[in-house]
Formats: structure tokens, C-alpha cells, sequence
């Protein structure tokens, strides 16, 4: 084989190889790119799916920041504040020489669907007062193979006198037939009645508040009615609080039981390791019954010690439950066995106790074991349902985020409004995936070092 042609072969292979790598790519990371593009559109049903729509054009990101700073003075989530004064300007496309008359409205439309609608908030149309559409320029043009003109109107939106914040003020803007929309300060959300109608949901919406708004829709409308706080922010810091804790307790626990099985000598270990080994295989579906009684009681009456009548609908019930599971346990026993003994035996010969060695020599030598069982505890506790669903079912304040976002399936899922559903699906996943960048090198480090026994 000449030169040439195995230089072709190489680079064919090569093609190959990154084609395949590509496809790969796109296949799995494609879902996840949609559900974070559908979850940013005001309608993620659309079909057929665009990648180009208002919230990832920079021209109303500019407006948005701009509207958001003249409503209410904040740029980033928007609104509209007394004595503040909004400008949004339009221009229609009409092959009339009469320019249309345009009828616009400052709707009275409650601010969220689902739980939103609970809640008595002020309406804009209530404080505000709308000027306009006022015509401030005329022009010939041509769209597409018409002839005609384009009228440019301005519409001003005032909040006179004293009130309350208005989280978003909306917009109806109604053309006779014939006029067509052409450009805007800020993309309408949506076309209503054949296009007639453009329709803004809020037209000072600040910059997060427009490219993000199912996601700060998600923080403002599920709020407690007790108390009026954000149930989602409560549900996202409940995760991140048990999450923490259970990693925590697996490190210890995990640590310790798989030091003792690994290098300890004791009656029954054996024993232990294939008990600990069969408990592994039985599904937790199998135990939750007899589990659920147990906190029911109260750990056979124990809890009464303290006061507690039962451990259902407490997070100690669910810490206590799942101190360490026995996975971990087998993790960090086969990560110890490949440590050279000597290692040990020196310490030993320094006087240190079994104790000593394993704060101080050992566990300081596990941070690749240490750190993958932190991330696969982490992920695990994060985006558990089944057994959080059967301890957690009262008041909704304690819930978990997963079971949060079931709640979100059940009040906006029923109307059609997958956008704040798809937002807080797509949030959930963004701690798992700052914890398994920042720690990825740990992680493949424990994998592949306790999966090899020495």
C-alpha cells in the first residue's frame, strides 16, 4: 500500500470514527437541548418545532432589558412601579393609503394558570393608563410582491398616582383586517383571532423575566397559601437540604462499615458482606410496606421518647430510613481492599488505633471513591420520588422537588400550560449537572479505581 493511500484510509477512518461520535452526540444530548429550547418558548407545544423564536432573538433580550428598566427600574425582572412610564412602538403593514385603526387594550388577565390562579393579585387595567396607539410616521413600502405603506404607531403605558407593584401589565393590540405586523418594540407573545390580535403578556417584562418566564414563573406563582412563599424555592432547598445530609451520612457510615468488612477481622463477617449483599437485590417496592409501618410507629415507639407520636411527614423519618444504602457500603469496601496493606501496617506500627487510621491515612487516600459516592448519592437522594411520595404526603411545604413537580403535572398539565412544568423539570437537573462537572474528574477516578480489586 502506498503512502497516499493509506494516508486516505487513516482519514477515512478518522471521518468515521467523529461521525459516529457526532451522531452519538446529537442523539443524546438532542432531547435535552429541545426540552431547554421548549421550555423557554411562551408555547412549547409549537409544531412544527423552531429553533428561532422571540426569547433567543437579542433584539428583545435589548427591549426587554430596556422595558424592564423604564416599568418598575429593574431591568432584569421587570414590572411596573407608580410613577414609572413605559413606551412600546408597532408598525403595521397596509396596502391602504388610510392608515388602519388600531384598538388597544390593557386586558384584565390573571397572572398564572394553575396554583397562580388562586392568589388575588392586582390587575394592571386597574392602575394603569394606556395612551395610543398614537401614528408618528407613514412610509411606502413593499412586502413580499405588495404594494403599500408601513404605519408606525406609539403607545404609552402610564402608572399615575400610588398602588402596588404589577408584576406584568399585558397588551391587546387588535388590527383590521388587511393590516399586518411588521415590526415591534418587543415580539408580541402570541397572535390571537387569525392574527388580528397581537397579545403581550407583559410588556416591560425585564430581560429575565422575558427569555426566562416560565422559569420565574415557576418561583411566583406556586406560592403557600398560608404564608404566601414560594413553595418551589421551599421545595428546591428541601431537596438540596436532604440531599446533603444523606451524603453526608453515607460518607461516614459507608466509610466505616466498608473499612470494617474490608480489613477488620470479627465473627460473622462474612455473614454480614452476603447479607449486605442479598439486601441489595431486593427491590425497595418489596420493604416499603413494612418500612412504612415501622415509621409509622416510630421506630417500635422509640420516637415517643422525644415527643413524636411517628416519623411520617418528617424529614427524620426519611434521613433515618436511608442513612447509607448498601451499595455504598459495597463501593468503599472494594475501593479499600486495593490499598496496599502496608500502608496500614505502618500506621499500626506508629500506634495508631483502627480508628485513627482510617480518619487520618485512609480516607485522606479515598477522595476519587469519596467523591463519585458523593455525586451518586447526591443524584440519587435529588431525584428520588417513590419512597419521599409514600413518608411525605402533608403539608405541601415539606415536599421534595420531584414531588413538587408532580404537583405541577396535576395543576397546570389539566390546562394545557407544559411551559412552567417544562421549566421545573429542566431545573431539577441543573445541580446534578454543576455537581457532575465540577467533580466529573473524582467520579470517573472511583469508578474505575474501585472497580478494579489489586
Amino acid at each position: 500500500m502506498n503512502p497516499k493511500e493509506a494516508a486516505r484510509r487513516r482519514w477515512a477512518r478518522l471521518a468515521w470514527i467523529y461521525g459516529l461520535l457526532l451522531a452519538f452526540g446529537v442523539f443524546f444530548v438532542g432531547p435535552f437541548l429541545m426540552g431547554f429550547l421548549a421550555s423557554l418558548k411562551a408555547n412549547p407545544l409549537e409544531w412544527p418545532f423552531t429553533l428561532s423564536f422571540a426569547q433567543v432573538r437579542p433584539k428583545n433580550w435589548a427591549a426587554a432589558f430596556r422595558l424592564g428598566g423604564m416599568g418598575a427600574g429593574d431591568p432584569w425582572l421587570g414590572g411596573m412601579r407608580p410613577g414609572r412610564e413605559v413606551t412600546l412602538e408597532v408598525a403595521y403593514f397596509s396596502r391602504e393609503a388610510a392608515p388602519p385603526e388600531l384598538a388597544a387594550t390593557i386586558p384584565r388577565r390573571k397572572p398564572g394558570a394553575g396554583m397562580g390562579a388562586v392568589f388575588e393579585s392586582p390587575y394592571a387595567a386597574d392602575y394603569v393608563r394606556l395612551t395610543g396607539p398614537t401614528l408618528v410616521a407613514r412610509q411606502p413600502a413593499r412586502l413580499g410582491q405588495e404594494e403599500g405603506y408601513v404605519y408606525r404607531y406609539r403607545l404609552r403605558i402610564a402608572y399615575p398616582g400610588k398602588g402596588p407593584y404589577l408584576e406584568r401589565v399585558p397588551l391587546d393590540l387588535e388590527a383590521p383586517r388587511g393590516a399586518l405586523l411588521v415590526e415591534a418594540t418587543l415580539d408580541p407573545t402570541r397572535f390571537e383571532r387569525r392574527g388580528r390580535v397581537a397579545s403581550w403578556d407583559n410588556v416591560a417584562p425585564g430581560l429575565l423575566g422575558y427569555v426566562f418566564h416560565n422559569y420565574v414563573r415557576a418561583f411566583r406563582e406556586t406560592r403557600s397559601l398560608e404564608t404566601g412563599q414560594s413553595l418551589f424555592l421551599r421545595w428546591t432547598l428541601n431537596s438540596l437540604f436532604l440531599s446533603l445530609v444523606k451524603v453526608l451520612t453515607t460518607l461516614v457510615f459507608a466509610s466505616m462499615a466498608g473499612y470494617a468488612l474490608a480489613r477488620l477481622r470479627f465473627p460473622g463477617r462474612q455473614a454480614l458482606f452476603l447479607f449486605m449483599l442479598f439486601s441489595m437485590m431486593v427491590p425497595g417496592q418489596v420493604t416499603f410496606i413494612s418500612n412504612y409501618l415501622v415509621l409509622k410507629d416510630g421506630i417500635f415507639g422509640l420516637s415517643r421518647l422525644f415527643g413524636v407520636e411517628t416519623l411520617l411527614n418528617t424529614y427524620a423519618g426519611l434521613i433515618l430510613s436511608g442513612l447509607v444504602g448498601a451499595g455504598a457500603v459495597f463501593i468503599m469496601k472494594q475501593f479499600f481492599e486495593s490499598i496496599p496493606r502496608e500502608v496500614e501496617e505502618a500506621a499500626l506500627i506508629d500506634g495508631a488505633t483502627p480508628l485513627q487510621t482510617l480518619f487520618r491515612i485512609i480516607l485522606p487516600m479515598s477522595t476519587p471513591a469519596l467523591g463519585a459516592l458523593s455525586i451518586l448519592t447526591f443524584q440519587g437522594t435529588w431525584n428520588e420520588f417513590f419512597w419521599p411520595f409514600v413518608v411525605l404526603t402533608s403539608p405541601r411545604e415539606i415536599y421534595t422537588l420531584p414531588l413538587g413537580l408532580l404537583s405541577f403535572r396535576n395543576a397546570y398539565g389539566q390546562v394545557g400550560d407544559w411551559g412552567l412544568i417544562l421549566a421545573g423539570g429542566f431545573f431539577s437537573m441543573v445541580p446534578v449537572l454543576i455537581l457532575f462537572a465540577a467533580f466529573q474528574r473524582y467520579f470517573v477516578e472511583g469508578v474505575s479505581v474501585g472497580a478494579v480489586k489489586e
